[in-house]
């Protein structure tokens, strides 16, 4: 098992360097999701090549907008995609008075209270799969209402999507980062690895020690990301079908009332730039980089794109090898208290060496 796992590890290592290094800037959409706004209607993926996978039956829509909406939702871009995870996709129509103001899409087995009462779409479909697994969008991604006549406009406040309206998120994957260092330390460093080499992006103010039982954990296998928005990235420690996990916040977030209880608890890694940037919205951390993943029995258009959109977490224990998470369920407030470094590796569907 040790063997296995060394093994897999190197082979991402090679494949994330190889993969991004000839990555553009800017793609076109790797894939683009339409979900029609009609009930018993299929929401599927279209690929570049038109070729089309279903990923969900349409079983409710939303009434209305949730306005105000949770704290985070305010740092991200109007119109776009604020929030990827297991268990919702948040959209951003608006921010007015400092809030925001959002739409959602949800699996049919799982509830997220930050999507509130009647401001969703239901979509018959496993928490961690389709959209919310492999097929799942990142932070940032632009919104659009395709309308019956053809026209096709931005997601706003005013622009909400109605009855025969098409809600169109065309996918793409930006040259940015193929993984992260961290110290998990106080004043410890937080290092990017991209195109360009390894820099500086942060450092470590509180370090992480505990898990806690964030529930969309239940969809998303250990080692996994259960969630990025534009102020956290969500880790499951937990096998799927279990409870467990840990946070990463920026300072500025860590700050709000929400989140007070960071500084209390130990579930929360709370990291700051150096120069003074807010963190929030911004990538490679909290914009354009993470989404849970491929599992289950997730398969995308190839091996390459099943296998590398998959985002994995590693650590090392007290200064050793690279592993994987340890396993960890429930509340536990010493569980990672030996993990002296974490490393996020990002997503890539490119072929090696092409």
């Amino acid at each position: 098992m040790y063997i296995h796992k060394r093994a897999a590890h190197l082979f991402l290592i090679l494949s994330a360097l190889l993969a991004f290094q000839s990555l553009p800037a800017v793609a076109s959409p790797i894939f683009t999701i339409y979900i029609p706004c009609e009930i018993d209607s299929s929401a599927y993926v279209l690929l570049p090549d038109n070729s089309r996978k279903d990923v969900g039956i349409v079983v409710s829509l939303p009434q209305a907008s949730r306005w105000p909406s949770y704290t985070a939702s305010q740092w991200g871009e109007e119109g776009t995609v604020c929030a990827s995870a297991v268990n919702a996709i948040h959209l951003l129509c608006s921010v007015e008075e400092g809030k925001g103001r959002t739409i959602s899409i949800l699996p049919e087995t799982t509830i997220a209270p930050a999507a509130g009462k009647q401001t969703f779409f239901s979509i018959k479909s496993d928490g961690g799969k389709g959209i919310f697994g492999g097929w799942a969008p990142t932070v940032g991604t632009p919104v659009y209402i395709l309308r019956p006549e053809g026209s096709q406009e931005r997601l706003s406040s005013d622009k909400l999507p109605g009855h025969g309206d098409t809600l169109v998120i065309p996918v793409e994957e930006k040259d940015l980062t193929f993984l992260i260092d961290i110290e998990n330390r106080p004043g410890g460093r937080i290092i990017a690895w991209d195109t360009m080499g390894a820099h500086i992006i942060a450092r470590v103010i509180r370090p992480v020690y505990g898990v806690g039982r964030y529930e969309g954990t239940f969809f998303q296998k250990g080692s996994r990301i259960r969630a990025n928005h534009t102020g956290v990235i969500d880790v499951s420690t937990s096998p799927y079908g279990e409870i467990g996990g840990f946070q990463i916040l920026p300072l500025f977030h860590a700050d709000s009332k929400e989140m007070s209880s960071a500084w209390k608890l130990t579930q929360w890694m709370i990291i700051a730039s150096e120069n003074g940037d807010t963190l929030v919205g911004e990538g490679p951390l909290f914009s354009g980089g993470m989404v849970p993943g491929s599992q289950l029995s997730d398969v995308l258009w190839n091996m390459w794109s099943t296998y590398g959109r998959r985002p994995l977490i590693m650590c090392r224990i007290n200064g050793g090898g690279w592993q994987f998470l340890p396993e960890r369920t429930g509340r536990n407030d010493e569980a990672l208290i030996n993990i002296t470094h974490i490393r996020l590796y990002y997503p890539f569907t490119k072929e090696l060496n092409k």
